[in-house]
């Protein structure tokens, strides 16, 4: 009882801090927003850059802006945590405004360590830990011009597409309420979709940036695990998870913003000021002017068949490609399934212990986490069990082959996984080279964002996503359309063919996603962060050029 009531007592604190952090800020934050204000948010950051160097823009001006927008986005979604904004005045005036970066208010979702204040990450037992010193990105931030000033939400143990908890609630899409903006960078997500960010960082274990950015319509590339800084921030809900490969990586609400971002941070060597990042600066990266470019896409994973919203946004795609001489062929790479099958073992080789081990009682779970758990530390002869008549009597081989593999893992069953994913590494590689492959192009996952409580049935819904971690390539999210009520009904002679797709499906109602955003991914191989964006600028480009260019989401205007 006492941990309940300890639960109940941080909650009401933190939510209070949050609200008084709010209503303590200059009368100026809380006023419409100005005609000034108007015209700065509509510039892309490198335009906020110059303008600073050059005097034209002062960097407290633009925080302004942004924080007024973001105590918008927060209003209309609950998208933040860490309210930062009094003390990023003083940061914005002595922010470096030669910097690559100089003057642009930068968001990040909640683990990152900034000095000073927490980073809960949705644990009601974190509240009051403050971060002793900033991440080693808050300080390459810092020294390039940025001003930090909001942090966001994420779901509790940041293993969901969702993103709620009982610290800060639940954080809704800025599209339809009623829907949810992904997860685990959800908040960051959210506040870049309503306008009250341009830039952010998030990271991704399993979809956490790209699956948000589908969900919300924004732009990110999940780096390559080691290509991104990542080093000094505190406690997570997955130390030491290195079976599947989490990434640090920038979202933005543009591409063109997500360029320069990208190119800003590299150019201050962020090996320098993280031992884990490799010594790899930026690189140009041109697309073979003399032959096709060659796309591979995956049409179906194989578990979850792509929605018609989903399947109509990866074949305007295709379509654009092939018409303006791209080469593009559907593959049939090494198994996806067993690409799930492993990073499901991976991402929780502890079944999970590790992740709930900082909740208190009476915390809330994700309902996907929570069933995952469940059958994670059911008893194996159960399992089997269970697994058998899902494969016998239900004559689903594909879900009773997850399931009972589902349970902890010893040193050398662990060692073994890593074996066997290094082995699916290399049949990918000699695939993509026999292919002669410039890309891959799939969805980010089956369905557009699912509704709030969603995850209960939608958390084994995660092969397109999560396969691009357990290979450890670069992979890029983009919005290209939106759902279409009349055009992405689901015919009636749709039959799921196992436990996962009849999951997945049962939340899938075009009328009630009409309007939600819908994207496509752009893979690339290891360290091909450039030519990724280079993919998702030719993909952006060809759209526009036929009319269909994707309308960002504007509120406030």
């Amino acid at each position: 009882m006492s941990s309940y009531f300890a639960h109940r007592r941080d909650c009401r604190s933190k939510q209070a801090e949050r609200r008084t952090r709010i209503e303590s800020l200059p009368p100026a934050y809380h006023e419409p927003l100005s005609s000034a204000d108007k015209v700065i948010l509509t510039k892309p950051i490198a335009e906020v850059v110059s303008g600073v160097q050059s005097g034209a823009l002062s960097p407290n001006d633009v925080l302004l802006a942004y924080g007024k927008k973001a105590l918008r986005a927060h209003a209309a979604t609950n998208c933040l945590t860490e309210i930062m904004i009094s003390d990023a005045e003083l940061w914005a005036r002595g922010c470096r405004k030669q910097g690559p970066l100089a003057g642009v208010p930068v968001s990040l979702k909640d683990e990152h360590a900034v000095a000073g204040y927490d980073a809960c990450i949705g644990y009601s037992a974190w509240v009051g830990k403050h971060a002793p010193r900033d991440s080693a990105l808050v300080r390459l931030l810092r020294d390039a011009g940025a001003v930090l000033y909001v942090k966001t939400n994420v779901p509790i143990t940041m293993c969901s597409f969702e993103c709620t908890n009982d610290l800060f609630g639940r954080t809704t899409n800025p599209h339809n309420a009623n829907y949810a903006p992904g997860g685990s960078s959800g908040g960051e997500a959210a506040l870049l979709a309503y306008g009250g960010s341009r830039v952010g960082v998030g990271s991704d274990g399993a979809g956490s940036v790209r699956v948000p950015s589908h969900y919300s319509g924004t732009y990110t590339i999940k780096a390559s695990s080691s290509r991104f800084l990542k080093s000094g921030n505190g406690p997570t809900s997955t130390p030491g998870l290195e079976g599947v490969s989490v990434a640090f990586s920038p979202m933005a609400r543009t591409l063109a913003d997500l360029e320069t971002f990208w190119r800003a941070v590299m150019s201050m060597k962020p090996w320098e000021y993280d031992p884990y990042v490799v010594p790899m600066p930026w690189r140009d990266v041109e697309l073979p002017p003399t032959k096709p470019v060659r796309w591979g896409v995956i049409w179906d994973d194989g578990v979850v068949a792509p929605s018609p919203a989903c399947l109509r946004a990866l074949q305007d795609v295709v379509s654009a490609l092939e018409s303006n001489g791209h080469e593009v062929v559907a593959i049939e790479p090494p198994s996806l399934f067993e690409g799930l099958e492993l990073g499901s073992q991976l991402f929780y080789p502890d079944s999970g212990k590790l992740c709930v081990a900082p909740m208190r009682t009476g915390e809330y779970q994700d309902p996907g986490v929570e069933q995952a758990l469940a059958m994670f530390r059911a008893p194996r002869f159960i399992k089997r069990l269970y697994a058998w008549y899902i494969r016998r009597v239900r004559r689903d081989p594909q879900y009773a082959a997850l399931i009972e593999e589902w349970f902890d893992k010893t040193v050398p069953q662990y060692l073994g996984l890593v074996a066997r994913r290094e082995a699916y590494r290399a049949r990918w590689h000699e695939f993509w080279q026999n292919e002669g492959l410039d890309f891959v192009v799939t969805v980010p996952n089956a369905h557009p964002a699912v509704p709030n409580g969603g995850m209960l049935e939608g958390w084994k819904s995660c092969t397109y996503t999560v396969l691009f971690n357990l290979l450890d390539y670069s992979a890029g999210v983009l919005p290209v359309t939106h759902v279409d009520k009349e055009r992405d009904v689901l015919l009636s002679a749709f039959k799921p063919r196992n436990a996962i797709e009849a999951g997945a499906y049962r939340m899938y109602d075009a009328q009630k996603m009409h309007g939600l955003p819908v994207g496509v991914q752009i893979v690339g191989r290891r360290f091909q962060e450039e030519k990724v964006l280079e993919g998702m600028k030719t993909v952006e480009r060809l759209l526009r050029r036929e009319g269909k260019a994707y309308e960002v989401l504007e509120r406030d205007v």
